[in-house]
């Protein structure tokens, strides 16, 4: 696999060949792109390997994050997702056919169903969260813990703006 330009050399061709852009250009924007982009690439690879897609990771963790039963109905499930997922019916029937999660009757609303994370669903995403966090530190340990605290500091004043 071919390795990407890095950021300092777009910034250089950047102010070299289009300096226009170059005056307005945020670095850290770039930065915050390549790295999501290199995370998410990451994530990607690691869930694979237990036959998920993003969008299935990101219904069991959600679904786990809850307290026991970790059931949710498919609206709260949404709303409480981290990532959107664009078509929720899909990957609720792919990780129910999987036997990751069932649907259940909701106790509260008879014409309604809730989602369930299964025993398999509870033990294949609590052994697949703890390889990814493994995988985060093993990211994040150019950075000092100081340095980390205030990385974490600074993104979320961006992501509350």
């Amino acid at each position: 696999m071919k390795h990407q330009e890095s950021i300092a050399s777009i910034l250089s061709s950047t102010q070299k060949n289009w300096p226009e852009a170059y005056s307005t250009i945020t670095p850290a924007i770039l930065r915050m792109v390549r790295t999501q982009h290199t995370l998410s690439q990451a994530m990607e690879q690691l869930i694979g390997q237990y036959q998920l897609q993003a969008a299935d990771f990101g219904v069991l963790v959600t679904l786990r994050r809850h307290p026991a039963p970790y059931s949710l109905t498919p609206t709260e499930l949404y709303s409480a997702m981290l990532f959107s997922s664009g078509g929720l019916t899909k990957v609720l029937n792919r990780v129910t056919e999987a036997g990751l999660v069932e649907r259940v009757d909701n106790p509260e609303d008879k014409r309604s169903k809730l989602v369930k994370l299964s025993n398999k669903g509870k033990q294949l995403i609590e052994r697949v969260t703890l390889e990814l966090h493994d995988q985060e530190q093993q990211f994040m340990s150019v950075l000092s813990s100081d340095e980390q605290k205030q990385l974490n500091h600074l993104l979320a004043k961006l992501a509350g703006s």
